[in-house]
């Protein structure tokens, strides 16, 4: 009996008794995401850590303990005699989430790496960025619609706003909005974010072959301008001065990156520009990407709220790469048959994802094709542009806080 009882105190004092079934839930949707990221390859550097972030607070939820907030029939209060060194150690960590020091220190690792020449030899590109921003205003509509089901209470503006922005493909962005915005609701918004963003090869193509034809597809454009130096160093602090002072409240994110990236074009912070690129931006990936899958804690997590915000980011996901490509097919007419429609797909925001999905579908229609740099351009245009559309959104809504 004694051993009995040990094997009982024993499983009584483990995991496996206080686990409920949200949390085998998320368990097996942790090990889905894992596959993808190893075997698939499905943007390992971001889908990885994630995973393994949502793997761990689910079998063990203390990892992101907060001592602060204690919970109570009427919601959370703070417990004065805890501190803040007593949280979990994930919970420190997700500060910089919270604080939006994370996502501004991305955007200057992302602007340090990103080149903004093909997006200058060809200027039209821009449009390509906006028109893929439409995914974020169908899920805005959307969201604000759930308010009129009956029986549900649905989401108010500003939740609807930070749940729009999942359209821009740009997890960075996402958290800053969301964090400003709805607090609460940063956990599904960031993992919707970068999952979607992660899954790119995945959810694009099908799109993009949808919406294009064949012949479409076969286009073979030409050879891009050179971009002196000059117009590579001229451009971030230009379109620094010219967001900045229309939209005030896009100064961190617009900022931050083309503070990135005027690292790597001046020719003298090689170093500063090296650090942003590889160690910086290295350590806060694997810092925000665990901590955001672990806000994914099952029994928080799996609510109809929490569903409803993943399923309107996959439809403004969709929305977005759907109205690139459109708009690319419009331009494709106009230019009478220069334009592939494809390279309208890398509007989204995140990259160079998208851009490189574009280059291996239309590699599948035309060996000879190469439309990676082309589609680098609405690429970083969709950076910009998504910075630009959640500054909008915060001057907006964010008089209603």
């Amino acid at each position: 009996m004694s051993i009995i009882n040990a094997l009982i105190s024993l499983f009584q004092e483990s995991g496996f008794a206080y686990l409920a079934w949200q949390n085998w839930v998320m368990i097996i949707v942790s090990f889905a995401l894992l596959y993808l990221a190893i075997v698939k390859k499905f943007e390992p550097l971001l889908l990885l850590p994630i995973a393994f972030g949502m793997l761990l607070v689910n079998v063990y939820p203390e990892i992101m303990y907060d001592p602060l907030a204690i919970a109570t029939p009427g919601g959370q209060v703070i417990d004065a005699s805890a501190h803040w060194y007593d949280s979990g150690v994930l919970r420190l960590i997700y500060c910089g989430v919270k604080s939006s020091i994370f996502p501004c220190l991305i955007f200057m690792g992302v602007g340090a790496m990103t080149d903004f020449g093909p997006l200058l030899a060809n200027p039209s590109s821009l449009l390509l960025g906006a028109a893929a921003q439409l995914g974020i205003y169908v899920a805005f509509l959307i969201a604000i619609a759930t308010g009129y089901v009956p029986g549900f209470e649905g989401f108010t503006p500003l939740e609807a706003a930070a749940i729009a922005i999942i359209g821009g493909a740009d997890g960075p962005t996402a958290i800053y909005l969301t964090g400003k915005l709805a607090p609460h609701l940063l956990g599904p918004i960031a993992v919707a974010a970068y999952s979607y963003m992660a899954l790119i090869p995945l959810i694009q193509p099908p799109i993009m072959k949808a919406l294009t034809t064949k012949k479409e597809r076969e286009i073979k454009m030409e050879q891009l301008r050179t971009v002196s130096k000059a117009e590579k160093i001229i451009f971030p602090i230009v379109v620094t001065v010219i967001c900045v002072l229309i939209i005030p409240s896009t100064a961190p994110l617009i900022g931050m990156l083309m503070l990135g990236n005027l690292f790597k074009e001046s020719g003298v912070t090689d170093r500063l520009s090296d650090t942003a690129q590889n160690a910086l931006c290295n350590i806060v990936t694997i810092m925000l990407g665990v901590t955001v899958g672990a806000t994914a804690e099952g029994k928080t997590f799996l609510d109809v709220k929490t569903i409803l915000v993943i399923i309107i980011g996959l439809i403004a996901f969709s929305f977005s790469t759907a109205g690139g490509v459109l708009f690319a097919k419009l331009m494709n007419i106009i230019t009478k048959g220069k334009v592939n429609p494809l390279i309208g797909s890398a509007g989204v925001s995140a990259v160079p994802m998208a851009a490189r999905v574009s280059q291996v579908e239309g590699r599948k229609y035309n060996p000879s094709n190469f439309l990676l740099m082309h589609a680098m351009g609405p690429n970083v245009a969709g950076v910009i542009g998504s910075a630009v559309a959640a500054g909008f959104l915060l001057s907006t809504f964010g008089k209603l806080l």
